[in-house]
């Protein structure tokens, strides 16, 4: 299997922070990892559009030919195929909980500033639009005060003491919008403390280098 990502773009990083995730627990995930140039236009390319004819990343190549494009799709196949060391509970109720706050970070935070950085400075040449900015900022606020105050227990990460998709998806989002260099926590000292101890973990580190 073959995984077309590029660094710091929020959904592939979330895939490779998941897969990373699931190595340091002693997974053996056998994915072949391709990076796609979106700066120079790869992913508008023919052999790029054959895999996926949105243009968008990640896409995961799988054994048969077919291809996955989407990134929760692409973590769910992963989390289903290499049955070892997997990052969400085998607990019905735990594994409910995490998928909540999983998509409580992605639908009502991360999926907004996704789209605000290219509102404010796009890396891929998006035109700015300040009215669409403010209005995804106001947006995102309730999700930055429901994670921080989940957080406010010192928990280690946002569905307990051990790391799930969660982290991966806040994570993947948060270093999108330090790349234009903005702050999205700003007061939100349990988030802070959060992402900063999440960072300097060795499993993920090298991927959250911006």
């Amino acid at each position: 299997m073959k995984l077309y990502t590029v660094p710091l773009a929020p959904n592939p990083t979330k895939v490779t922070l998941y897969i990373a995730e699931r190595e340091a627990l002693g997974a053996k995930i056998e994915v072949e990892q391709v990076i796609v140039n979106t700066l120079k236009g790869a992913h508008r390319a023919p052999e790029h559009l054959a895999r996926n004819p949105f243009g968008s990343l990640p896409v995961l190549a799988l054994e048969d030919g077919s291809h996955l494009c989407e990134s929760r799709a692409i973590i769910d196949y992963l989390e289903d195929k290499f049955s070892e060391h997997k990052l969400f509970s085998n607990d019905r109720e735990t594994r409910a909980c995490e998928r909540d706050i999983e998509r409580i970070a992605e639908i009502r935070l991360a999926a907004h500033i996704n789209i605000w950085v290219h509102m404010v400075k796009s890396p891929i040449g998006i035109a700015p639009d300040p009215k669409r900015a403010a209005a995804l900022q106001n947006e995102m606020q309730p999700a930055l005060d429901f994670l921080d105050n989940l957080l406010a227990d010192n928990r280690a990460f946002l569905c307990g003491d051990r790391p799930t998709l969660a982290d991966c998806t806040l994570a993947a989002s948060l270093q999108f919008a330090r790349f234009i260099e903005s702050d999205m926590i700003g007061q939100r000292t349990h988030i802070r403390r959060w992402d900063e101890a999440y960072r300097k973990r060795t499993q993920v580190a090298d991927i959250l280098k911006w």
